[in-house]
C-alpha cells in the first residue's frame, strides 16, 4: 500500500466495480500514487500492474472496508477522505480527473 496517494478497494464480484473498471484503469494510468487492492482477483481490473492481492482481507479489515468500491486518500499514512461506492463527483475530486466516469450515472452504491 501507499502512505501518500489514493487506494481503491475493489473486487470482480462487485457489479459497481465492474461498471467502473475503465475508470479504475484510467486512474491507475493518470494518477500518481494510485493503488488498487482487490479482494477476490488480483488480475482485476484487467491491464493494471501492481494490483495488491487482499484475498485474505487483511488490508480490508485494517481499513474498515464494508462496501465496494471504496476510494481512500492517504496523507502521511493517515486516511484523509473516503468515497464509498461510485460517486462521480467524489471520484473526480479525489483523482483530479474532471471527466472521469462522465458516461456513468452520478451515483451507484457498491
Amino acid at each position: 500500500m501507499i502512505d501518500d496517494g489514493l487506494v481503491v478497494f475493489s473486487k470482480r464480484a462487485c457489479p459497481t466495480c465492474v461498471l467502473i473498471e475503465g475508470e479504475m484503469q484510467r486512474a491507475a494510468r493518470e494518477v500518481r500514487n494510485f493503488c488498487i487492492v482487490s479482494q477476490d482477483d488480483p488480475r482485476f481490473p484487467a491491464d493494471v500492474a501492481g494490483i495488491v492481492d487482499d484475498r485474505e482481507l487483511d488490508l480490508s479489515w485494517t481499513n474498515h472496508i464494508e462496501f465496494m468500491p471504496t476510494l481512500i486518500r492517504f496523507e502521511h499514512g493517515r486516511e484523509i477522505e473516503r468515497v464509498v461506492g461510485w460517486d462521480r463527483a467524489g471520484w473526480q475530486r479525489l483523482t483530479g480527473i474532471a471527466d472521469l466516469g462522465s458516461q456513468h450515472p452520478p451515483l451507484k452504491p457498491g
